[in-house]
């Protein structure tokens, strides 16, 4: 295995995209491993062309990102425009996170023709913790693939069946996710033109399986007695819900089970990430609620919306598409009032570097960025939060040592 691979899975930095998995499928499929993560399982020696094509995608080796004549914010990266929006169908408006945005704006791009179907994850039918890719082509496969999934997913891993096929997709996916197929994009001209469209969202960090069974545990359910979970449901910010066999519905608030189990245990490359609002996308959506110091949203129930960033004149006029048809109902917005309402992501972004320089000191390997506006975020971070978080990284690495993904 070459340096720059072998680094990325022995200093923990795998994001558990599948990347690897859409470049070499017959070498590389995902799987779970003991400590709750997707990592790449090898089943014979990698090509030299394959190792070349995975080291160029993966975004743990490294991103780069051109503004190209977009006007280009320090904390939310290239933009061509901003806006409020949310579905003009109730029903989906309240079941889908954040006003169901994403998800009116994925049936806009099937019923308008622009794409024959939607790459993207959903609960695993046999496992209503974890995650599966699937591809929606109808509203009703997009409904039930609607709402936040705070759980590990590869929507990459099975990108290279759909070789041949001859239709157009989008592809919907964490922002590590969309820059590793972006990237793939650029070098192989069949994926181009096959998924045309790349969709993102706001991203705090990938939880470990292993933390969906905490979250059970604290609302004192069994994991066989689980028919369906929801991390969101019913409602905006929505509720963490299991209903269980017997019918019955048990739940725990966002602030439970985002802020106090699940955003504990994120893995490693999510803490020194430099991308957590899709940058390499056409579009993104997240949420724009209230927020309070730490980033929660206020708890009242009310009608959800979303944060609309379009990064491409594609993402845009598909936007005004979408609009157009009915589908979305959507307003400017100032990106300047974007930190109060996310400020979790500029808080990571301005101590990144400190994050990155201790792993460095500690001979520990590092995801190359460029155009990443990194040091510029910087300087705007207060001395305080930059030492905490360089000698906290120090910390971690001593005394528990940041694990290495061996492959499966």
């Amino acid at each position: 295995m070459p340096d720059k691979l072998s680094k990325v899975l022995n200093g923990g930095l795998c994001a558990g995209c599948g990347g690897c998995a859409a470049v070499a499928p017959s070498a590389v499929s995902m799987r779970m491993t003991k400590d709750g993560f997707l990592r790449p399982h090898f089943t014979r020696r990698l090509q030299h062309s394959e190792q070349r094509r995975i080291t160029q995608i993966c975004p743990s080796v490294g991103q780069e990102c051109e503004a190209g004549g977009r006007v280009n914010d320090p904390n939310w990266g290239p933009y061509v425009s901003a806006s409020l929006g949310f579905s003009v169908d109730p029903v989906l408006r309240r079941r889908a996170a954040s006003g169901g945005a994403l998800s009116g704006y994925l049936i806009a791009l099937l019923k308008g023709g622009h794409v024959d179907g939607i790459i993207q994850i959903k609960a695993d039918p046999n496992d209503p913790m974890a995650n599966i890719t699937t591809i929606s082509t109808t509203t009703d496969d997009i409904l039930e693939a609607s709402g936040s999934r705070y759980a590990p997913s590869s929507p990459l891993d099975s990108l290279n069946q759909l070789r041949g096929d001859g239709r157009r997709y989008a592809f919907v996916g964490k922002p590590c996710d969309v820059s590793a197929l972006a990237r793939l994009r650029q070098i192989d001209p069949e994926v181009r033109s096959m998924v045309p469209v790349l969709v993102s969202f706001m991203c705090a960090g990938v939880p470990s399986l292993d933390a969906g069974a905490s979250l059970l545990r604290l609302m004192g359910v069994e994991a066989l007695d689980v028919a369906t979970f929801r991390h969101r449901a019913d409602g905006w910010p929505g509720r963490a819900t299991a209903r269980l066999q017997s019918g019955k519905t048990v739940s725990l608030s966002y602030s439970q089970s985002w802020g106090d189990v699940l955003s504990k245990a994120v893995q490693h490359r999510c803490k020194i990430c430099a991308d957590g609002s899709g940058v390499f996308a056409d579009i993104i959506f997240a949420d724009a609620w209230e927020a309070d110091s730490d980033g929660y949203p206020d708890f009242e129930d009310r009608p959800g919306q979303s944060l609309i960033l379009a990064r491409t004149a594609l993402g845009q006029s598909l936007l005004l598409a979408a609009q157009g048809a009915g589908h979305l109902e959507v307003s400017t917005y100032d990106l300047n009032d974007l930190e109060q309402v996310q400020p979790g992501q500029v808080r990571r972004r301005r101590v990144l570097l400190a994050r990155l320089a201790a792993l460095w000191i500690m001979g520990r390997p590092i995801p190359h960025y460029r155009g990443m506006g990194l040091w510029a975020m910087s300087r705007s971070a207060p001395a305080t939060e930059v030492i905490r978080n360089f000698a906290g990284m120090i910390r971690r690495t001593v005394r528990f040592s940041i694990k290495g993904d061996k492959p499966c």
